[in-house]
């Protein structure tokens, strides 16, 4: 049986980038559904419910930040920001928002499309990923994606999830932001080291008590993270 095929929802207001990025996916398999503007882009993921994103940060009506945000308060489907914007700081709240990836323009649309892939394969193989993993307080559920910390339900992102279950296997050993790059790309950018403190940033929102002095994830200054060991 045919798996079925993956629906891409591609949101940018030049139509010379769109056609081209729709070509390259569809060519790679995939449905492409479009949008031109950020409220159009809400009604479509509201309507088609794809399988994942790509959106670019300028936008007209919307901006590609706040749709970012309205798709993340509705789900938590993977989101790849195509941005021309040269401040690092807007792809770093890009990320901070839940994104998944981003590219710059110029791009490569090759390049584009084994993104989506790269993404869509993270979110499937924490999907399917054997049993719960537990660290004190804070437990994992691979097959449901499900995060708990003290019995309280978190909602993470795929890459999320997947950056904390690497950490969470081994509690207590640090991961250089390379090595946690590796986790979620599958290889090692030095340009995208900054993307996993931008992660870790929005994942201690979520788990801490008090984001500024986390106790489950913890930073070791001048090497990465750890996820604490259980006490006693």
């Amino acid at each position: 049986m045919m798996a079925p095929m993956r629906t891409i929802l591609v949101v940018d207001d030049e139509a010379e980038i769109v056609r081209i990025v729709r070509d390259y996916l569809e060519r790679a398999g995939f449905t492409v559904v479009t949008a031109a503007s950020g409220d159009e882009a809400l009604r479509v993921a509201h309507q088609q419910r794809p399988d994942l994103v790509v959106l670019d940060l300028g936008l007209p009506v919307i901006d590609g930040l706040d749709v970012a945000r309205a798709l993340r308060r509705d789900g938590e489907v993977p989101i790849i920001m195509l941005t021309a914007r040269a401040d690092e700081s807007d792809r770093v709240a890009g990320l901070e928002l839940g994104a998944d990836d981003y590219i710059s323009k110029p791009f490569s649309a090759r390049e584009l499309v084994a993104r989506v892939r790269a993404v869509l394969r993270r979110s499937d193989a924490v999907r399917s990923a054997d049993a719960a993993v537990s660290a004190g307080s804070l437990v994992l559920d691979p097959e449901r994606m499900q995060t708990s910390v003290d019995g309280r339900r978190v909602e993470l992102t795929a890459t999320e999830f997947a950056l904390l279950l690497r950490m969470a296997r081994q509690p207590g050993r640090v991961f250089t932001r390379a090595q946690l790059l590796e986790a979620v790309h599958g290889v090692a950018v030095d340009s995208y080291e900054r993307a996993i403190d931008a992660h870790i940033k929005n994942i201690r929102r979520k788990l801490e008590i008090d984001p500024r002095a986390p106790r489950i994830i913890q930073t070791v200054f001048g090497v990465g993270y750890r996820v604490a060991e259980p006490s006693g």
